[in-house]
């Protein structure tokens, strides 16, 4: 008998490079779906990990939430594998192609677009200023919103780097994130999850810090 929706998590190593530096980072890996059918959010690292990870069930795309290269580095090696598309912002191609130079993605993530699996729907926001393509998933149904690199538990995403910019990545959260029901559980990129309700009060302190 075929369980209802639910949201699986796989913590994965490897390291990001960016602007001549490389890090050691742990990647949370995250796979929607049922015992059917799934989509695997950030294919990070470890494609045989993921691969088991999803098992025998079907995987219907590997979304991208950005193209830093610590969470699209196993995305083509599962592609491959399954037979899944890689869908990625078209915003961050750039980026993309530092990873990836010989292999684009299979198609692109809009804003507002639907994506379905399993018999629910996660709604794709664009928010950029982690990166230029950023973007997160909402699937109301779970109450859950994958935010990828731009919100962590404690504050936004690094905007440091290239291809990075700190204002606009306030008004991502302001207008896209901030405002979704208080409940909603945020499954971040990397570390634990958190909540709006615990995240929204804060952006004031983010702005005055420059966080």
């Amino acid at each position: 008998m075929t369980t209802g929706p639910r949201i699986e998590q796989l913590v994965t190593a490897g390291t990001f490079s960016l602007d001549g530096g490389t890090w050691d980072v742990d990647n949370n890996v995250w796979i929607v779906g049922d015992d059917e059918e799934v989509i695997v959010i950030d294919a990070a690292h470890d494609v045989e990990a993921i691969a088991a990870a999803v098992g025998a069930r079907t995987l219907r795309a590997i979304v991208c939430t950005h193209a830093h290269n610590d969470h699209i580095d196993a995305a083509p090696a599962l592609a491959e594998r399954t037979g899944a598309p890689i869908l990625l912002h078209a915003d961050d191609l750039p980026l993309w192609r530092q990873t990836h130079p010989d292999r684009a993605p299979d198609g692109e993530l809009t804003d507002g677009q639907a994506l379905s699996v399993a018999g629910t729907e996660l709604q794709v926001l664009h928010t950029p200023g982690h990166a230029p393509g950023a973007v997160c998933l909402f699937a109301p149904a779970l109450q859950a919103l994958f935010s990828g690199d731009t919100l962590f538990a404690g504050g936004p995403g690094a905007t440091g780097r290239s291809f990075s910019d700190f204002g606009t990545i306030i008004v991502s959260l302001r207008e896209k994130l901030l405002t979704l029901p208080g409940a909603t559980t945020v499954h971040t990129g990397h570390g634990p999850t958190t909540t709006i309700a615990e995240e929204a009060p804060h952006l004031p302190e983010w702005i005055d810090r420059g966080f």
